[in-house]
């Protein structure tokens, strides 16, 4: 989930993986394997992406839409 938020993201603000990488700390690769959902982010990439992003961590992680309503997940 996280990651096809991620890669939804980067598309809509037309920024790059090492864009992303380099504004929060990260590695491009590190990155990659998110956006590709190969690994899961650890709680403060997270945080780091929300801020970056301007959204919240719930959304990022498919909690809640981008009005900031919960997700019902069942």
């Amino acid at each position: 989930m996280f990651g096809n938020i991620l890669k939804t993201l980067l598309k809509e603000k037309h920024i790059s993986q090492s864009e992303l990488a380099n504004k929060i700390g990260y590695s491009q690769r590190a990155v990659s394997k998110w956006v590709n959902n190969q690994t899961e982010p650890t709680e403060t990439a997270i945080k780091k992406c929300a801020k970056f992003f301007d959204v919240s961590a719930d959304y990022l992680l498919g909690l809640e839409d981008e009005s900031g309503s919960k997700i019902n997940i069942e």
